[in-house]
């Protein structure tokens, strides 16, 4: 069986605007485990961004808690928080957000730099992880001379590099075309089974769900349906081709 990277119990965000109280999200219970990869689905204001942002230790709950690798997110103070997701957390966002002047495998290995892990030994992981990604011929590359799907996959190296517990993507193929998508989840999600993280991605593209262990469809702030096991999640996501 596999363990739980993180679980959430009965988590709620909420807000006051002028008398009035907003649920960003109701009681939301979910788990990840190592080797599983999550999509949170649903409309816009359903609640999934904030979500992931408590997830990522980027807001604190208003009710409920977060357990990420056994420890408490919101009982930790904001410099402890913030080191902890350094090292336990990887993130991809829609932009690929690549320091422009630094070539592909410079922007990888910063992130061993901001963690102090760079060593003699680093360069070469990052080069045997951007080739496993098919970019061992782009390593001296700027972000400039490279494809929208190529940059996402130097995001996705620069949030594994540092062997993070979790993996949060954030819409990650929303400015790619439907065929480079594809490749970008594809490869995603076997470097998540691969090397036993837990993974979780927000995503409008419903048809990306295919490449996914569990749907997560929130509505209003809640969750409105779990989708599990390959069979149903491939009639979920093939239904919006």
């Amino acid at each position: 069986m596999m363990s739980n990277v993180l679980e959430t119990c009965v988590v709620s965000k909420t807000y006051k605007v002028d008398s009035n109280i907003i649920k960003a999200v109701d009681e939301v219970s979910l788990s990840v485990a190592a080797g599983e990869f999550l999509a949170l689905v649903g409309p816009s204001g359903s609640g999934k961004t904030t979500m992931l942002a408590m997830l990522a230790g980027l807001l604190t709950p208003s009710d409920g808690h977060i357990m990420l690798d056994g420890q408490n997110l919101g009982r930790m103070k904001e410099a402890q928080r913030s080191k902890f997701r350094r090292k336990k957390i990887g993130f991809t966002f829609q932009a690929s957000n690549l320091v422009p002047y630094l070539s592909v495998l410079e922007n990888v290995e910063l992130m061993l730099k901001v963690n102090n892990m760079l060593d003699r030994h680093s360069r070469k992981k990052a080069i045997e992880l951007l080739t496993q990604l098919g970019l061992g011929d782009r390593l001296n590359n700027l972000p400039s001379q490279l494809s929208g799907g190529q940059q996402q996959r130097v995001a996705i190296a620069r949030a594994l590099i540092h062997n993070p517990d979790i993996v949060l993507a954030d819409e990650p193929t929303a400015s790619l075309d439907t065929e480079r998508a594809y490749q970008v989840v594809e490869t995603f999600a076997g470097l998540i089974r691969h090397q036993k993280l837990a993974g979780i991605m927000v995503t409008h593209d419903l048809r990306m769900t295919r490449y996914v262990d569990k749907i997560i469809q929130m509505r209003d702030g809640k969750i409105n349906q779990i989708i599990t096991g390959s069979r149903a999640i491939n009639e979920f996501a093939g239904a919006m081709n």
